[in-house]
């Protein structure tokens, strides 16, 4: 593996947890890839006890396997995990939109148009993993206003496999630069209107054609398969 970088000595799980999780989103680590902690202790610097941490946490987020007496796996994407966290998201990110409507200010508004022109600047390619970083900001904006520290906590815990979903997303269906900038737009212009219901509308049709692209993928139903 190569090396990773140099880990700061504060927090070292975190840190651990932190690069693994980008590296799964960024497909640098693909499903099913033998997580060895001997590897990693090696290529960020620290000893065995903050991998094994990570694999814990990362273990209960749902992106890593521990398999009895082989070690930790990246979890495959299944069929199910795709239902499970749309459902999931697409009920809270309804409630944050509502909520945010009448709650956005002006700098939540001009960080949705700074993030929105970086799309537009980025017609053309895109690399999935930039295309990811771009859209969960835009989605953070929304949490942010919607002033809820639960409902923000829950976003948080899903918020990794949802990039880990949506580099998926990219890397099969290159049409960021199409429909990225385009549906993020309209989001902003519904969000500003002030109106909790088509807000709540508008998400749940942007949630619906995500999801409609990946279930366009061949994935095993579960992970058993």
């Amino acid at each position: 593996m190569d090396p990773l970088g140099t880990a700061p000595r504060a927090t070292l799980a975190d840190y651990v947890v932190g690069v693994i999780r980008d590296q799964i989103a960024t497909g640098k680590l693909r499903p099913g890839a033998h997580l060895r902690e001997t590897e990693l202790a090696v290529a960020l610097d620290v000893s065995r006890g903050p991998i094994r941490e990570a694999f814990a946490v990362l273990e209960a987020e749902g992106q890593v396997e521990i398999r009895r007496h082989r070690g930790a796996f990246v979890s495959v994407l299944t069929q199910q995990d795709v239902d499970e966290v749309h459902s999931l998201r697409a009920a809270i990110e309804a409630l944050a939109a509502e909520r945010a409507a009448t709650r956005l200010t002006s700098e939540h508004f001009a960080e949705m148009d700074r993030i929105l022109h970086a799309m537009k600047a980025a017609s053309g390619s895109i690399e999935p993993q930039e295309a990811v970083r771009l859209d969960l900001a835009f989605h953070d904006v929304i949490y942010d206003a919607a002033d809820h520290a639960r409902l923000r906590r829950v976003w948080t815990s899903i918020r990794s496999q949802v990039a880990f979903f949506l580099h998926t997303r990219n890397a099969n269906f290159p049409d960021f630069p199409i429909v990225g900038h385009a549906e993020h737009q309209e989001l902003r212009t519904v969000l500003g209107a002030g109106d909790p219901a088509r807000a709540r509308t508008a998400v749940e049709e942007h949630m619906a054609g995500s999801y409609a692209r990946l279930s366009q993928l061949e994935l095993p139903s579960t992970e058993d398969e």
